[in-house]
């Protein structure tokens, strides 16, 4: 990549010269002509490096993604191996009622999955599903009443999407290690028919409180979001949009 962009400056700055020449004899037509060809073909090399450059980023995007989402699979079969475990070794020792609890809590996991998949902005799906392979410092809980659809809402579905992963990423980066004991954050999306609510609870300690407010109020300016208190906490935030009339 660095390659790349050397050589498109030095096919840039090489137009400098013929340029001097044409300004110095300007009455030498075969010097405009040259002129001419030599931007022509900088021009080209220039176009070609960026071509390149944006195959390469490309390339690197799918990889990355296909990465992530190879490593999201891997840890849902790890999940699903570990249950299937405990369920197995339930149904060995004949607990009936330790088996339907295990198959409730089985069955409660596969509806939040599938009403994560259906909150409509891709980029918000992939990061609440992928979020267990990117930290180990931050347990995040997801419910969702009924289904809700951001990209069906009468708000700007991309950009609540966005405020929501950025406040997530702000408990993230703010949680303050504790000796063995992860930090948990619950978030509970719900709507009625004239507000979307989204609900943190965070249990844990931040490190630098007044960053975390910062972030938080970057991610909402913009966004379609209001906080329902004034001073942000981050052991209870709710916000909340609106829908409807």
């Amino acid at each position: 990549m660095n390659r790349l962009r050397t050589t498109k400056y030095y096919a840039a700055a090489s137009a400098i010269a013929p340029a001097a020449a044409v300004l110095v004899w300007r009455s030498e037509l075969w010097l405009l002509a040259a002129f001419v060809a030599w931007v022509a073909a900088a021009s080209a090399v220039w176009i070609w490096c960026e071509r390149k450059e944006q195959s390469l980023r490309m390339a690197r995007t799918v990889s990355a993604m296909q990465t992530a989402a190879i490593r999201t699979l891997g840890h849902h079969r790890h999940d699903w191996m570990n249950d299937l475990q405990v369920l197995y070794g339930y149904i060995r020792m004949q607990k009936t009622d330790k088996t339907v609890q295990c198959v409730e809590q089985i069955r409660e996991r596969m509806t939040t999955e599938s009403k994560i998949a259906k909150l409509g902005v891709p980029s918000l799906v992939a990061f609440l599903q992928s979020f267990r392979t990117i930290t180990h410092s931050l347990q995040l809980d997801i419910e969702i009443a009924d289904e809700i659809s951001l990209s069906e809402l009468p708000i700007d579905g991309q950009r609540a999407a966005e405020a929501v992963a950025d406040i997530i990423n702000a408990y993230r980066f703010g949680v303050k290690p504790e000796a063995g004991v992860p930090a948990r954050l619950s978030v509970a999306f719900s709507r009625d028919e004239k507000t979307l609510g989204v609900a943190f609870e965070y249990e844990g300690a931040i490190s630098d409180e007044g960053e975390w407010k910062a972030k938080c109020r970057r991610a909402l300016k913009g966004s379609p979001f209001k906080a329902a208190q004034p001073d942000l906490q981050p052991a209870s935030l709710s916000l909340a949009a609106p829908i409807g009339n």
